[in-house]
């Protein structure tokens, strides 16, 4: 059994609504095991048999299950418990700078990653900290600037809307328990 993370994109937010219970009763009833919703964002910790070279197939299940449950153009991002432990160990900037707002960039594949790192490469890294991880941009601009800074307005672009999901670092450590 490998132990899997969903990472929802644009649940609870314009318009869809997605309640935790019914959730994991859409992945449960998908045969997914020990099935665990964390906080109300479309985050789901679950068992399955399928390993990390059968993410494809198991995503593409849940995103089915989703859409025809839920009614809308879902899309999820699947992260192994060890790969969100390594992401979440990688973080390069000082977590606990209250001034600051942890964030992890998931990426579908490393074209994604690519373009977002040379993206973030030629802007003011005091207003834009932004690192590669494995799999991941890290993003750590200061509080109440998430929506205005130069990189906010590149993760908005609509071509990474299919392509990134983005948590706060300290949602990420309540995901893994």
């Amino acid at each position: 059994m490998t132990e899997w993370i969903a990472l929802l994109r644009g649940v609870n937010v314009g318009g869809i609504t997605v309640r935790s219970a019914d959730l994991a009763a859409l992945f449960t009833e998908l045969g997914l095991k020990d099935v665990r919703t964390v906080l109300a964002s479309g985050n789901v910790r679950f068992e399955a048999d399928a390993a990390p070279s059968r993410r494809g197939p198991l995503k593409a299940s849940i995103e089915k299950g989703l859409a025809d449950r839920f009614g809308y153009d879902a899309w999820i991002l699947l992260v192994t418990r060890d790969e969100l432990r390594a992401a979440i160990a990688g973080f390069p900037f000082d977590a606990s700078d209250d001034g600051r707002q942890p964030w992890v960039v998931f990426c579908v594949d490393a074209d994604t990653l690519g373009e977002l790192t040379s993206a973030a490469a030629s802007l003011d890294a005091d207003v834009d900290p932004v690192a590669e991880g494995p799999g991941v941009v890290y993003w750590n601009p200061a509080k109440g600037s998430t929506t205005d800074t130069a990189f906010a307005k590149v993760l908005a672009k609509k071509t990474f809307k299919s392509r990134t999901t983005n948590r706060n670092l300290r949602t990420l450590v309540k995901i893994l328990g």
